[in-house]
């Protein structure tokens, strides 16, 4: 099972630079950095896990950027978004931006997505809420014509374009992991419709992915495929991490604050030691 670890990078915690080489050096196997292009002060929409919505959120980076610069002082570790939020972003310039992500980090880009949850952020864009999954699954398909093909076309109901070129192509063929996000039933069937792989929280309250894993099980026979689980957000006491290896999942995804090195260093130095 893969240890992977996740962090809202912001100006006031450790750079994403600093994680990434600190991550490589520790073992562990990939980075997960999330995305909002912003928080409307409207708050409309509630934070998902309950409570107020942390600082962390306001103030995050661009995952994209921050990857980059966390490939280019890797060799090893796997780079991912946790997650990008599809629905509100241009299809063929995030295409590029993947595209250029993977030859950067020589294939080491794992493309996670999700169709988030933040109702007026979107729409801020110009989504509207309730068609955030169709056009999720819309965009993904499009991207894939456009990192496969030499001359790549597409025509659906929110994305349309006639021939075109644009370069680069991916290193990973035929193009980097698409994870989708989303828990059980839902996150999951879209997962098993268009997936490479499946990214669900562990947790939310009145929610624990464990518990739910039969239930998913029967849907992957249903599908007829499977596709590789990561857990998000996974408990930070290593005695739990054995149950989600005996689930059958792939990688688990640890969690940590938006604080300097001197917070963050001592965490990993003690879940390192049990890698």
């Amino acid at each position: 099972m893969k240890v992977g670890v996740a962090m809202f990078c912001t100006d006031y915690s450790m750079q994403p630079t600093e994680l990434a080489a600190a991550l490589e050096a520790r073992g562990f196997e990939s980075l997960w950095l999330p995305e909002h292009s912003h928080i409307p002060l409207s708050r409309v929409s509630p934070f998902p896990p309950g409570g107020d919505l942390p600082k962390k959120y306001y103030d995050v980076m661009d995952p994209f950027v921050a990857l980059g610069a966390a490939a280019a002082v890797t060799t090893s570790l796997r780079l991912a978004t946790g997650i990008c939020l599809v629905a509100q972003r241009d299809a063929i310039q995030t295409a590029k931006a993947v595209a250029s992500l993977d030859q950067i980090s020589k294939g080491r880009f794992l493309f996670g997505v999700g169709p988030g949850w933040n109702r007026d952020e979107m729409e801020n864009h110009g989504v509207l809420f309730n068609s955030r999954m169709d056009i999720m699954g819309e965009k993904v398909a499009a991207m894939r014509e456009i990192w496969t093909q030499p001359k790549a076309e597409f025509h659906g109901k929110f994305v349309d374009f006639d021939p075109m070129m644009t370069w680069p192509k991916p290193i990973q063929k035929p193009h980097p992991p698409v994870i989708v996000g989303g828990g059980v039933p839902y996150g999951a069937r879209r997962a098993l419709a268009y997936g490479n792989g499946w990214v669900p929280n562990a947790t939310r309250p009145g929610y624990r992915l464990l518990d739910r894993m039969d239930e998913y099980r029967e849907m992957e026979k249903a599908a007829g495929r499977k596709v590789p689980i990561s857990a998000f957000g996974v408990e930070h006491d290593p005695k739990s991490w054995n149950a989600y290896e005996n689930a059958g999942i792939d990688r688990i995804i640890l969690s940590v604050p938006s604080e300097p090195a001197d917070t963050i260093l001592p965490i990993l130095d003690r879940w390192a030691a049990t890698l």
